[in-house]
């Protein structure tokens, strides 16, 4: 964890990913990808179809593990058997719509906005989390908020960062985009509420550092209490050392921090910035996005090729089975919930 001052100035946002790659850690790039076409975990592209992973999934596995080929092929195989036993392609296909926009309120939001590299830039305000909307995710069993954080994950990884790829980013446009910026919130939030919140923050953190690594890229804290050091030795453990030096405190005046790495327009006015965003907003896309997708769809979609898709449902999937919410009375309750949001 780093203050506002100890940010470094250093950093390169480039370093370990495509076209920025050493000739040693190239070396170690090839090595991985023949060990893990051996291993059958990878299909190489053909003249007839594409590889069975993308080149900028691969090296995100390989930068979590300090580009030491064995480890990563350790983590990358372990995914793989991971998305297997909880099927995650035919859940992320088949997920209710209305449940999967429900829960888009209880996780880290996309502002529709990208930082000056091009980074999606997303918002956490755990504040929103309180009260009735406290009560709400409590109530959802276990298993089922598991699922959705892998929904959510998903979509981030197939849809969000993809489409922010095929957008203009300066400084390396031929470099794919995989990773988000993100800012957390704690304002008005009381100790009580982040104790309450601990096993809700620590499921999500923990299934992307096993299973999504590599997809956070800045994160700043904002607005931190004075005991946010007592609950930062609590959280800590959830991250490996590469995503705790991505944590910034910037404190109860993060304007001019965070307007380095984000324009005015981009950076919501709460933030110090100019853009009319509030976390219960769907993103507020800007022009560039807009020719590509007009709004982002609703539910779960993927971006491909230059445009949005929905994932592919495949015939032997029972829709309404294991990636079902509980028959129909709790279909409707969520489609209830949906319809009394004021903000869509």
């Amino acid at each position: 964890m780093n203050s506002d001052h100890q940010r470094s100035s250093t950093y390169d946002l480039l370093a370990g990913h495509l076209g920025h790659l050493s000739e040693e850690q190239l070396k170690f790039f090839n090595a991985f990808k023949d060990n893990l076409a051996k291993s059958a975990l990878y299909r190489p592209p053909t003249d007839a179809e594409h590889a069975s992973h993308d080149e900028a999934t691969l090296l995100r596995f390989l930068r979590a593990r300090h580009f030491d080929p064995a480890k990563a092929q350790k983590q990358f195989a372990d995914t793989e058997a991971w998305r297997m036993e909880h099927e995650v392609d035919r859940l992320y296909a088949t997920f209710d719509s209305v449940e999967f926009e429900r829960a888009k309120h209880f996780y880290p939001r996309w502002t529709g906005r990208r930082d000056k590299h091009g980074v999606p830039v997303y918002v956490y305000r755990l504040a929103s989390l309180t009260g009735p909307m406290h009560k709400e995710l409590t109530s959802v069993p276990t298993e089922r908020r598991y699922q959705r954080i892998v929904a959510l994950w998903e979509f981030m990884t197939r849809f969000t960062l993809p489409l922010c790829s095929a957008l203009p980013h300066p400084g390396a446009p031929e470099t794919p985009i995989s990773a988000v910026t993100s800012i957390i919130d704690l304002a008005d939030v009381s100790l009580g509420t982040m104790w309450s919140l601990r096993h809700h923050l620590q499921q999500a953190s923990e299934l992307a550092t096993a299973h999504y690594p590599e997809t956070l890229h800045t994160i700043a804290v904002v607005n931190a209490p004075s005991f946010f050091p007592t609950v930062w030795g609590w959280i800590k453990a959830w991250f490996d050392e590469g995503t705790r030096n991505k944590v910034h405190v910037l404190g109860k005046n993060p304007g001019p921090t965070l307007r380095g790495i984000i324009e005015p327009q981009d950076l919501p006015r709460a933030y110090g910035g100019e853009l009319e965003w509030m976390f219960e907003d769907e993103p507020a896309l800007d022009e560039p996005a807009k020719k590509l997708v007009d709004a982002v769809p609703k539910g779960p979609i993927l971006f491909v090729d230059g445009q949005a898709v929905r994932p592919e449902v495949l015939p032997e999937w029972n829709v309404n089975g294991v990636n079902g919410i509980g028959g129909e009375e709790e279909q409707n309750k969520e489609r209830g919930r949906a319809s009394g949001e004021s903000r869509n």
